[in-house]
């Protein structure tokens, strides 16, 4: 088995020294009402995380022009397939990405509903729209559907169901340009920040599964 694999292994079963978050650039922030899970730096900028009927999310800023979003997960333990289209759902890992500026068509009830989530959010400057790459849900759900959580201003892609296989690393690529255009119409923003999230809460599940290698490159 290389040494990499070996060692990403040992951080997911909890061996060796634990590195916040924050010492690969992340900043950990909590669900209300959720216990947050555990966080840990990987070699590389990456992350992974573990906890038992928990969720919580790390996120950093990336202001840059959308192009190919490229990364590479893995899932070792995670909740069952759960119907991502509704409330109380569960997924293993989202790979969120948010934008700076509003979708072409945003009502006022829309910004209503920002701001409020802005002012519980405090110091961390919340996007206008994102787009959300999930392992997780049933794999029936839409190509591309509004989060239950969100008012319309996040659209989310299932791109591996729940019953994907456990325990080996899967590399992804999307097209951030032509997601935001598919999702919102118009022309996409700047992308603002990568967050990474995990969510267990209601099907009490455990959680073990890490994000590596993320990185922007020009699409094709």
């Amino acid at each position: 088995m290389p040494l990499a694999t070996t060692c990403t292994l040992a951080l997911l079963a909890g061996a060796g020294p634990a590195q916040p978050p924050e010492a690969a650039g992340w900043r950990h922030a909590e669900w209300h009402g959720i216990r947050p899970a555990r966080w840990r730096a990987l070699p590389g900028g990456g992350v992974a995380v573990e906890g038992h009927g928990q969720g919580s999310f790390v996120w950093r800023r990336k202001e840059v022009p959308p192009a190919c979003l490229a990364w590479r997960w893995r899932v070792d333990h995670g909740p069952p397939a759960t119907d991502l289209t509704r409330r109380g759902s569960d997924r293993a890992l989202a790979l969120s990405v948010g934008f700076a500026d509003w979708p072409a068509r945003v009502s006022l009830w829309q910004r209503t509903r920002h701001a409020a989530a802005q002012a519980a959010a405090g110091d961390h400057p919340l996007p206008r729209s994102v787009l959300i790459y999930t392992w997780g849900g049933t794999g029936r759900e839409p190509a591309l559907f509004p989060s239950p959580y969100m008012s319309g201003l996040g659209k989310v892609r299932v791109l591996r169901p729940a019953d994907a296989p456990r325990g080996r690393w899967f590399e992804e690529v999307v097209d951030l340009g032509a997601d935001w255009r598919a999702a919102f119409g118009g022309e996409p923003p700047m992308v603002q920040e990568i967050a990474i999230g995990t969510d267990t809460d209601d099907t009490r599940s455990r959680v073990a599964a890490a994000v590596e290698d993320i990185r922007l490159i020009p699409c094709p």
